[in-house]
């Protein structure tokens, strides 16, 4: 199964993973100093191949993926699954973003085509 999904290249630890997956948009934040920018992509991955992503995934950071409402949020090494419209199955997913120290607004895992 396709999976669409966000990732921050500088998120990666190896950013050549990027190679794997299907590159639908990339944006990079408009801030003034370069060294500040963040190169957000919207790619399609296989599901199969979302576990190499979390190898890959800096401590404290995370990536995004869905099909339809089903979200899997991939982090170091930790891959947490939830429905997006279903706020009481998102629990997990943010004790383990607070925990990280990741600010609430970041953990909003938007998704596009509802």
């Amino acid at each position: 199964m396709k999976y669409r999904g966000i990732i921050i290249e500088e998120s990666l630890n190896d950013n050549r993973i990027l190679n794997n997956m299907t590159i639908l948009k990339l944006h990079i934040t408009g801030n003034e100093q370069k060294s500040d920018r963040w190169h957000l992509y919207e790619v399609e991955i296989d599901e199969s191949y979302i576990e190499n992503v979390s190898k890959e995934i800096y401590d404290g950071w995370y990536a995004h993926f869905w099909h339809g409402t089903d979200i899997i949020a991939i982090f170091a090494n930790k891959i947490i699954r939830f429905n997006y419209l279903d706020k009481t199955t998102w629990n997990e997913v943010m004790e383990y973003g607070r925990k990280l120290n990741i600010p609430e607004e970041q953990l909003d895992f938007p998704i596009f085509g509802l």
